[in-house]
């Protein structure tokens, strides 16, 4: 047995991709996207009939409004070729604004459910700055599930916990990016791999809490740039994967356990945590990674969903 088929056995393996065509190979139950991952797409010679097609059909329309039409297209494809469910993210300008982002989630809803997809096989990812997690919890109680995404720090978990959101996706990679960056020439790659890597270190304490206290959220670890990380988190809910490195799992035939254990994290003495918005927000302020990469990846993904209505303007 390959390592992919291991780590599937007790983790739901999750392809991080806008490519399609690469599923079947995988075989994942769930996919996710983002709007860097569907401009990457778009650009190469496989896509690019997709997003014309998709253009040229809605012509006319608002360029928001063909942005969320492409995004869709992407999905129904995807889930056409997996049992489970597809991640498609609002707009990351939006991600100050809760009104905008409940609206905007449920127009990509109504597209998904004009084409005849089931509302459970679609999260809606959205960044987890405040608003966004209270616009997250609106949407879960009017039965539309949610993927929060650029999720950190710890009291963001904890929040979106608090807004019983479906799904929260914590960067593995993103974290340890920015600790070897702060350490500079003294980061130790040895030292600070497996359960020592910060990244793994935020999903661990992230899941023992969720299972400790019985928060229903699932924890899908993402933004993974070694396998390393991949193997310290096996047995985390999910795990989101780049396919570049499912293909590295499925090459190996090394053991693979479960790293993380439910039934041991209801057994630990944690302290309960609750955040109101001022405790929130001046928990992150004192996280600089987390308040960095945050605003980070914001700003990539405005600046992605941006160069795709640029795309879409010149169709």
């Amino acid at each position: 047995m390959n390592q992919l088929d291991a780590l599937k056995q007790f983790t739901t393996v999750v392809a991080d991709t806008g490519d399609f065509r690469q599923l079947a190979q995988f075989r994942p139950r769930d996919t996710t996207t983002n709007p860097s991952l569907i401009l990457r797409a778009v650009q190469g010679p496989e896509y690019a009939p997709l997003l014309h097609d998709t253009v040229v059909r809605w012509k006319g329309r608002a360029l928001d409004e063909i942005a969320d039409r492409l995004l869709v297209r992407f999905g129904c494809d995807i889930l056409a070729l997996i049992e489970g469910r597809v991640s498609t993210e609002v707009d990351a300008r939006l991600s100050f604004d809760t009104q905008a982002t409940v609206t905007r989630a449920e127009r990509i809803v109504e597209l998904y459910q004009a084409e005849g997809v089931h509302i459970d096989r679609v999260l809606i990812k959205i960044a987890a700055t405040w608003e966004g997690i209270q616009a997250a919890q609106t949407l879960e109680r009017r039965g539309i599930h949610t993927n929060l995404t650029l999720l950190f720090a710890f009291a963001q978990a904890v929040v979106c916990g608090q807004a019983r959101v479906q799904l929260i996706s914590p960067f593995v990679g993103r974290i340890c990016d920015w600790h070897r960056k702060q350490a500079g020439a003294g980061w130790d790659e040895a030292a600070n791999a497996g359960a020592n890597d910060p990244g793994v270190q935020s999903v661990t304490q992230i899941y023992n809490h969720y299972k400790r206290f019985g928060i229903a959220t699932e924890v899908m670890g993402a933004s993974f740039r070694n396998l390393g990380q991949i193997r310290a988190l096996a047995g985390c809910d999910l795990l989101t994967i780049a396919p570049e490195l499912l293909a590295q799992l499925a090459a190996s035939d090394a053991p693979l356990q479960p790293a993380l254990d439910a039934q041991a994290a209801r057994g630990m003495d944690l302290p309960a945590v609750h955040y109101d918005e001022a405790g929130f927000r001046y928990a992150l302020n004192e996280d600089a990674m987390a308040t960095e990469k945050l605003a980070e990846g914001i700003r990539a993904f405005a600046a992605d969903a941006a160069r795709l209505e640029q795309l879409i303007r010149a169709v």
